[in-house]
């Protein structure tokens, strides 16, 4: 048995099913293109990376993110968290979480033997793996000011590049 349908009600109902569709067909790619593919702990801020200099594909990148405080920069405990992802020969590329935007400092390693640290050899306890600093200053003596590492990450969605040193 059939019910005849008027056509005004036909259109209402084709209508409020029309917007439900596109409703849902255009909000949900914006909510997946808002959230990138990162690595850290989620948050609506991120930054693109590019490690370049990476002599092989072994291991991972490490990612050492620190807040803006001198005095928990490079010190045990001291980050605000440690992001990897696989490495890959020449430039890895990857997006990181941060918190909010901020100033922040990025301390970079390729963890070559997947040890979670990085290897470091001598009585001086040089790394013996290849690393890198936010703004890329030259550590060849000694580590790197604070200062020279800070970078600011106004907005999502920015990049930097960062060298790799290998000793």
């Amino acid at each position: 048995m059939t019910f005849p349908m008027s056509k005004a009600v036909f259109r209402h109902a084709f209508a409020a099913m029309t917007i439900a569709l596109v409703g849902l067909v255009a909000t949900t790619p914006a909510v997946q293109a808002a959230t990138p593919n990162c690595i850290g702990r989620a948050s609506d801020t991120w930054i693109y990376i590019s490690v370049d200099g990476v002599r092989n594909a072994a291991g991972q990148i490490a990612a050492t993110l620190y807040a803006d405080d001198s005095s928990r920069f490079l010190v045990k405990n001291g980050s605000l968290y440690v992001a990897r992802t696989p490495a890959v020969a020449g430039v890895t590329r990857f997006c990181l979480f941060v918190p909010h935007p901020a100033v922040y400092a990025i301390a970079i390693y390729h963890d070559e033997d997947n040890s979670g640290t990085i290897n470091r050899g001598g009585l001086l306890g040089i790394p013996t793996e290849g690393f890198g600093f936010s703004n890329n200053p030259p550590t060849i003596a000694s580590l790197p000011a604070f200062r020279s590492v800070r970078l600011n990450v106004s907005k999502p969605n920015l990049a930097t590049t960062i060298h790799l040193s290998y000793p």
